[in-house]
């Protein structure tokens, strides 16, 4: 068997085969525009995000069967006769729907949404984006009237145009903040609280299973890119966890067959997959907005102009000399969910350098992780070995400095594109495949060391509470 995987990401799309060795090979990869129309607002073209998987489809030659992961909150709204796009893609990023989903939070409306979907109101979910597009987009209210407006997820936008079927999968349609956990179908409260007709929503299905043909090739799978990376990982058991470091940083820890409990972690609950039928795996998740995004936006200010350069440093943490860095760029995620927090550096002096710095945002980031694992050791009984990947796990301070603050051994995969990985793996599950091939070797083991003090996580925690509701 030899299966074709379509990573569709924030930045860019990229596609692999997987043969029944487990050699992954890349075949394609596009990067596409992103568009910043106003403070906040994140956008992307719909129908270049579909060239590029189309793209992708036919550099790929013969397969025997295609999996695609999706971004998992990016919007599209579309005409169900002529496939045409009525708005640009609003991605996950996207924070205009924040003094909507604020409003909704101060009548009381976390609570339903907390009880049904698992999620907390915020504008990274996708359900407030479908009602702005309704409420400010004059040719979707247009084709509401008609009967022909479609509203979903890009992985609904691209099994639309390429299969003919208007459909999502489960691990998907749990990420809009309209599908119940308890009965994995649309809630008819939560579309009343968010003012989402179900007409406009596609059918809910299964991660694996056909999904249509393209071009005489079955899609066998489809799934969130976070949770493609959680089974690229090799998690598949309760308290296997992984950390993706891209632009977020996103963390996933399997939870089993029931669903998690409900307590105030400031974590989602999610569904990690649910495959050929068979009952669904949730997860608990937890989001860092900014990560790489965090590094990359340094490096535009000058404080450095290779990634070499931030490997190691020479001096104590800059934590432990009282300099702190939040990485709120883009607001704060899990646990705190505050979109008017901002990035913070606290401790800089006269005698500061570009170094401190940079030692310091890397710093903040797997602080702001430890934040997340710390709320989901809470509810799961985690592994003791947490797997990380993405840019910054290459690392080595990073990567070290993480596994203190988790406390825990961190793994980094040895593949880079894990999520490519997971999907096509899925794609081969889909397919029928009764056994998969022999996941790679993590390429390093970091072991705690050097466990941070409780006075450098309370000065953490301090920065945390100046930064929010600064906006």
């Amino acid at each position: 068997m030899k299966v074709l995987a379509i990573d569709q990401g924030t930045t860019g799309t990229k596609a692999f085969t997987l043969d029944e060795q487990g050699a992954l090979s890349k075949v394609a990869g596009f990067e596409h525009q992103q568009y910043y129309p106003q403070p906040g607002w994140v956008e992307h073209d719909a129908e270049e995000l579909l060239a590029h998987v189309s793209a992708c489809m036919a550099a790929a030659g013969t397969v025997d069967a295609i999996g695609i992961d999706n971004q998992g909150e990016t919007l599209v709204a579309w005409d169900a006769k002529t496939g045409k796009p009525c708005y640009r893609a609003i991605v996950w990023q996207d924070d205009r729907t924040k003094h909507a989903t604020e409003k909704l939070k101060s009548e009381g409306a976390e609570e339903l949404t907390l009880a049904r979907a698992g999620l907390p109101l915020d504008p990274y979910f996708s359900a407030s984006k479908m009602r702005w597009i309704i409420d400010h987009v004059d040719d979707a209210r247009s084709l509401l009237k008609q009967g022909r407006l479609r509203i979903a997820t890009s992985d609904a936008f691209f099994l639309d145009h390429l299969t003919g079927t208007f459909t999502t999968d489960v691990t998907t349609a749990s990420r809009t903040s309209l599908m119940s956990l308890d009965t994995l179908a649309w809630d008819d409260d939560l579309l009343k609280l968010f003012g989402v007709p179900r007409e406009v929503l596609p059918e809910i299905r299964d991660t694996t299973g056909p999904f249509g043909s393209h071009r005489g090739t079955v899609i066998t799978a489809s799934l969130v890119d976070q949770q493609a990376a959680l089974f690229g990982h090799g998690c598949s058991n309760p308290g296997d966890a992984k950390i993706t470091f891209g632009t977020g940083a996103f963390a996933l820890g399997i939870a089993g067959a029931s669903r998690p409990p409900r307590e105030a972690s400031g974590l989602a609950a999610t569904i990690a997959w649910r495959l050929g039928g068979k009952a669904a795996d949730f997860a608990l998740d937890g989001a860092v907005y900014n990560a790489a995004s965090a590094v990359n936006w340094a490096r535009s200010l000058g404080l450095f102009s290779t990634y070499y350069e931030i490997n190691n440093f020479s001096a104590p943490s800059a934590l432990s000399r009282g300099i702190v860095f939040v990485p709120a760029l883009s607001g704060l995620a899990c646990p705190h969910w505050d979109r008017n927090a901002s990035g913070l550096w606290i401790g800089l002096g006269l005698d500061t350098t570009k170094q401190d710095m940079m030692q310091a945002v890397l710093e903040g980031i797997a602080l702001r992780a430890a934040e997340v694992m710390q709320a989901m050791a809470g509810l799961l009984p985690l592994q003791e070995i947490v797997s990380i990947d993405g840019g910054l796990a290459n690392n080595p301070y990073f990567a070290s400095f993480l596994a203190n603050a988790l406390k825990r051994t961190v793994t980094v995969a040895s593949s880079t594109e894990l999520t490519a990985l997971g999907t096509a793996r899925m794609a081969m599950l889909g397919a029928g495949a009764r056994s998969l091939p022999p996941l790679p070797k993590p390429a390093h083991v970091y072991e705690p060391e050097a466990a941070l003090d409780a006075e450098a996580r309370a000065r953490f925690s301090s920065a945390i509470n100046r930064t929010k509701g600064w906006r």
